[in-house]
């Protein structure tokens, strides 16, 4: 028989106390996202999986707003996040703090998913718009890219999606 646990038996932290909590050396950079409630999954994901940080680039939606906390669900409170004009900014202050950057897009010579292996070095991974995916211009800047093998007709996973996908991935090998 099956019960949920209560949340005594989750040990939950509080906000305060996952701020000071030891995080995964990852950033989360988002480039042109649209979608104010695919920013707050990402957030609650983030979270999840202790990342660092979340750069907000270009026109992508920053906290506060409703529509990002109805997904989010206070994860908003919990994962540092910085908003930045351009993603080549977000690029340059992460590879500047000695991130490797990896972007998340089906591309020529794109490592599987299944086949990327992660050392637990710092490493920043760019998830584009929910259309036009990462753009050509972080591709070239990027020191890799890394897709994941999909076989229906849509070529494509929502980006809250693609975001759970990698991290969890990338976290379970650590």
């Amino acid at each position: 028989m099956y019960a949920k646990k209560t949340m005594e038996e989750l040990e939950r932290q509080s906000a305060e106390e996952m701020k000071n909590v030891g995080k995964h050396s990852i950033i989360v950079i988002l480039d042109e996202v649209r979608s104010m409630h695919n920013v707050g999954s990402v957030f609650r994901t983030c979270d999840a999986f202790a990342v660092e940080a979340i750069y907000l680039c270009g026109y992508t939606p920053t906290p506060p707003h409703r529509d990002i906390h109805k997904t989010a669900l206070g994860a908003t409170e919990t994962v540092s996040w910085k908003h930045y004009p351009k993603t080549i900014e977000a690029i340059t202050a992460a590879r500047e703090a000695g991130y490797k950057i990896y972007a998340i897009e089906q591309a020529h010579n794109s490592v599987v998913m299944s086949n990327f292996n992660w050392q637990n070095e710092k490493t920043a991974f760019v998830f584009g718009n929910e259309l036009s995916g990462v753009s050509d211009d972080i591709l070239r800047m990027a020191d890799g890219c890394i897709e994941i093998p999909q076989w229906g007709s849509k070529h494509s996973l929502n980006i809250s999606v693609t975001v759970g996908v990698v991290l969890w991935e990338i976290v379970r090998k650590k």
